[in-house]
């Protein structure tokens, strides 16, 4: 009985679901920058759109800080709640002055666009995150919608989440909205993460540390400037101390997990005043991004990168300066059992849709917020579509609509699964 309800639902989820309102909702959330903490004008629009797109579904605004927000619904009543998320923000803000100084591109992306040829679709923030969100959004609405008419019970969730992105500690831009909406809402029973990432169905995460090492010497102006030529004159010294362990802190957790990996990298070096290059700097500060394993300790780190910069200073053109190491975690890395019904269900509408199992995930690097979830004890699965890249401006990713329709199909397909419970012998489409 269980398998005619499940085949019922996937016919009637899979005809709901079509390009033009993924795509649509892409042209909502691109009609204006997102970036982390300023979201809230984008999930007004997106709110505005989807009442009059599925308006006998809720959709509802909650405010997150001073100008971010999550655009979330919830359709049924009582029972088991399975919560598919995604998030609004972008992982560059979409102001080029500011950006540069990671991409180095001083122009303005182009616009959304669909090439006419081909049916492409290209645009800014695609891939981090607008494109699984829409994707996430349209398979919510099919299986809320499909469950109602058919008086099945359920209780199915969507977020899309202000503050997605990682941000580093040692520069606050405001409050996570997967934080702030399990502070006000009730644990999910497992949760979906719509995100690009492998090909596959990820049970594992990494976390993320961020560090921050920092270096003191003397103040001085330029016109005292003595042989040594002060800290930023010899940053090679200090960068490769850091190389020099990142390649045997990544190497020892090699194997850590079944489908994770560490990795670690100097993302970005502050020293001096802008307004004031006369003075040398008196303090030079490397911030560094850490993917971690489980089991990884930041003041266990902290320790170690210190130690190793002590070590590899004395006698050198550093002698004598400061040193302080900071790491702050972010988020742990978080496992899901494999035999976790929300894997299973995932895995099931993965083979629904590609006709076969999806393929073995190894050494995956990418951490996202999900891993918040799995650290309050829900268990999650991570799956969504790999970005093409525009060989015209890297800032831009590339998706075939017709991809996006399956993953919005594959959540609609999860969501249905989860509401009927396991199924015995399901069987799959071919």
């Amino acid at each position: 009985m269980k398998s005619d309800a499940l085949r019922q639902l996937r016919h009637a989820t899979d005809a709901a679901i079509s390009s033009e309102p993924i795509i649509e909702a892409i042209r909502v959330m691109a009609a204006g920058p997102s970036p982390r903490g300023r979201e809230r004008a984008t999930a007004t629009r997106l709110a505005a759109w989807a009442r009059s797109r599925w308006p006998e579904l809720p959709w509802n605004l909650e405010a997150v800080g001073d100008e971010g927000a999550n655009l979330t619904s919830t359709a049924g009543g009582s029972g088991p709640e399975l919560l598919l998320y995604s998030h609004l923000d972008t992982s560059l803000s979409g102001d080029v002055e500011h950006d540069r100084w990671a991409t180095g591109i001083d122009e303005e992306p182009a616009p959304l666009s669909v090439d006419p040829a081909s049916g492409l679709l290209a645009g800014f923030g695609l891939g981090v995150a607008r494109a699984p969100a829409a994707a996430a959004l349209a398979g919510y609405a099919a299986a809320a919608t499909a469950l109602r008419r058919d008086g099945l019970p359920h209780r199915l969730s969507l977020l899309l989440a202000s503050g997605g992105t990682h941000s580093s500690p040692f520069a606050p831009a405001g409050p996570s909205g997967i934080d702030e909406h399990l502070r006000s809402h009730p644990l999910p029973s497992a949760a979906v993460v719509a995100k690009c990432g492998p090909r596959g169905v990820l049970h594992e995460e990494p976390g993320a540390i961020f560090l921050r090492v920092r270096l003191g010497g003397p103040y001085r102006p330029v016109l005292a400037r003595d042989a040594g030529g002060g800290l930023l004159a010899n940053l090679g010294t200090a960068t490769a101390i850091l190389e020099s362990w990142r390649i045997e802190h990544v190497a020892a957790r090699a194997g850590a997990g079944r489908q994770l990996a560490a990795e670690a990298g100097i993302g970005a070096v502050r020293g001096g005043l802008l307004e004031k290059p006369d003075l040398l700097p008196g303090v030079v500060e490397f911030h560094l991004y850490l993917v971690t394993v489980p089991g990884d300790d930041p003041d266990e780190i902290a320790r170690t990168v210190l130690a190793r910069m002590r070590a590899g200073i004395p006698g050198g053109p550093l002698d004598g300066c400061r040193v302080d190491v900071d790491a702050r975690l972010v988020h742990p890395a978080g496992v899901t059992s494999p035999d976790a019904p929300v894997i299973r269900h995932a895995i099931a509408a993965w083979h629904d849709e590609h006709g076969e199992p999806p393929p073995a995930i190894s050494g995956w690097k990418g951490s996202t917020d999900g891993v918040v979830l799995r650290g309050h004890g829900v268990p999650t699965a991570r799956v969504g579509p790999a970005p093409g890249s525009d060989p015209a401006d890297p800032r831009r990713d590339v998706f075939d609509p017709r991809t996006l329709v399956r993953f919005a199909r594959l959540y609609a397909g999860i969501a249905v699964r989860h509401a009927l419970g396991d199924v015995e012998g399901q069987g799959h489409r071919h």
